[in-house]
């Protein structure tokens, strides 16, 4: 093949993740709603009959699917269809920075409003509960942090005869860091944590 022929075929080429495809797609949503005149985030308790994470509290949102326009629809149909509101009731959605998790998923979140809370009918398939916390407790609070190692471990026949070093490789263990916020009884952790986090700097910023 040319170098001209192979020019063209990147030309004007748009970049995106690196084995974006191969990666798991999720979309969530952070909801504001208004309470007692303070603004909370509201949050699920994920159910107890779920295969993965019961018991977890995490944002509303879910996988990407064909159907879906883009990751802000997924967010705003994966919300709607978990808290049993008509989407009309989430408003002002806006992009947070995306994350791509340890088991290499990649978690698109949004900030959004949340109108006519009351009319809520969760889906106990998926959720166990629904609790809000207030902003300002967030503002106010930062997260307890833990460190993770992860450990590198070459399946059995792994060529180590084709590396640098062989088996005394010196491979580089990744570490990440782990958020906890304790409010009352919940415990929010992980990449919802993360999420928070992320969200309360861009707040402090502005």
């Amino acid at each position: 093949m040319k170098v001209e022929n192979i020019l063209n075929k990147i030309n004007d080429r748009q970049p995106s993740l690196m084995d974006q495809k191969k990666n798991n797609t999720y979309a969530v949503l952070v909801p504001l709603v208004e309470q007692k005149g303070s603004t909370h985030l509201l949050f699920e308790v994920r159910s107890l009959k779920m295969r993965r994470q019961p018991g977890d509290v995490c944002f509303p949102g879910g996988r990407v699917d064909q159907e879906d326009v883009n990751e802000e629809q997924c967010a705003i149909r994966e919300t709607s269809e978990e808290l049993g509101l008509d989407q009309s009731f989430i408003q002002h959605v806006s992009p947070l920075d995306y994350i791509i998790s340890t088991d290499r998923r990649m978690i698109y979140p949004f900030v959004g409003r949340i109108t006519n809370i009351d009319q809520m009918k969760i889906n106990r398939a998926e959720v166990e509960e629904i609790f809000t916390v207030p902003l300002s407790y967030f503002l106010q609070t930062e997260p307890k942090k833990y460190k993770i190692n992860f450990e590198v471990v070459p399946e059995p026949n792994f060529p180590f005869d084709l590396i640098q070093d062989g088996e005394n490789y010196d491979w580089r263990s990744p570490q990440v860091d782990e958020l906890f916020y304790e409010y009352e009884d919940k415990v929010i952790w992980g990449l919802t944590a993360k999420i928070i986090h992320h969200f309360m700097e861009i707040i402090r910023a502005e």
